[in-house]
């Protein structure tokens, strides 16, 4: 099978296809098709060397943590699915492949109305969103949130979920991308390059704080995301773009009883990963249907181009996700 493979870290230089050995789906695993993969950051972060896939180094590094295709084979104890159905889903890496094996709990329907070539663009940015909106952060209708780079696969999944449950939600992010995240309905957008954000955050809670902030920055953000969020809120951090290190008085956490809490999806047990999964299923999957939530793609690359999809998602320029097309 035709996949991405990563041979040393480094540019884009690196980045070749090849043809490699497909896997085979265990007892409670299937084999799905791909039809398309997405990109995402760490992709970026792994081929540098800088993110690697949980577990041991596997004889070709294949990147990819989210797939749409179609069910190939089932292992013997799977019940759920059956070759041809379609599905969708995350895994640690391997999705930038023809041929991808994943345990059967991890996987997700295609939503009524979302083409299957389109589907790689829900499953890694709506369950991270969902998963530290919702569930760590527990925002819920009436609440109101904090998300940096709105526009962002991540951002424009968080926007949508918090109209969807009925909460606020304010971002932040670039001057070329206000518009973006005010037509998919953040109720306040400040542009970073010409506003702070605490302060505008301030002025639209009447001085609160909101319940939750959503970061994928980090660096010099921290202290002001404290000053954003309220009395025993959340600040949830899934990403540390602006920089891994942080600098902040202690004295502006403790009166706020706040949490500063970090996670990632990718490193969990399986048996985390299913639990999350599962809750993004039961809770989100039939908003899709009813409309209240779409994927939101900016472009899309052929597998053979794998070099030129990273060297856009560099520059940040992109709304939404860049996806890949691997077979038909």
């Amino acid at each position: 099978m035709r996949a991405v493979v990563i041979p040393e870290y480094g540019g884009v230089e690196v980045l070749e296809v090849r043809d490699v050995p497909k896997p085979a789906p265990g007892p409670d695993e299937v084999l799905v098709d791909v039809v398309c993969s997405a990109m995402n950051r760490a992709d970026l972060l792994q081929r540098m060397g800088q993110y690697p896939a949980p577990g041991p180094k596997p004889p070709f590094e294949i990147p990819g943590m989210e797939f749409a295709g179609r069910i190939a084979a089932v292992g013997e104890r799977v019940t759920g699915w059956t070759a041809g159905d379609h599905a969708m889903g995350i895994v640690s890496a391997g999705a930038m492949a023809e041929r991808v094996a994943t345990h059967e709990r991890m996987l997700q329907r295609i939503p009524t109305g979302v083409a299957l070539s389109d589907a790689a663009a829900i499953p890694e940015v709506f369950m991270t969103a969902h998963d530290a909106l919702m569930t760590q952060g527990g925002l819920a209708s009436g609440g109101t949130a904090l998300v940096h780079a709105g526009a962002s696969g991540v951002g424009t999944a968080a926007i949508q979920i918090a109209k969807a449950i009925g909460a606020r939600i304010a971002v932040t992010c670039s001057t070329a991308k206000v518009a973006a995240c005010t037509d998919l309905g953040a109720d306040l957008v400040v542009d970073y390059t010409g506003a702070d954000f605490a302060e505008a955050v301030k002025e639209w809670t009447g001085g609160v704080g909101v319940d939750v902030v959503l970061d994928v920055i980090g660096g010099d953000y921290l202290a002001r995301n404290i000053a954003s969020v309220r009395t025993q809120g959340r600040i949830i951090q899934v990403g540390v773009m602006g920089g891994p290190k942080a600098t902040f008085a202690l004295g502006m956490l403790l009166p706020k009883r706040a949490a500063l809490i970090g996670t990632v999806l990718r490193s969990r047990p399986i048996e985390q990963k299913i639990d999350a999964n599962q809750r993004f299923c039961a809770e989100l999957l039939p908003r899709f249907d009813d409309g209240s939530l779409r994927p939101i793609i900016d472009s899309r690359y052929a597998l053979e181009d794998i070099a030129d999809a990273h060297t856009y998602m560099a520059t940040n320029a992109n709304v939404g996700k860049i996806l890949l097309d691997v077979q038909d």
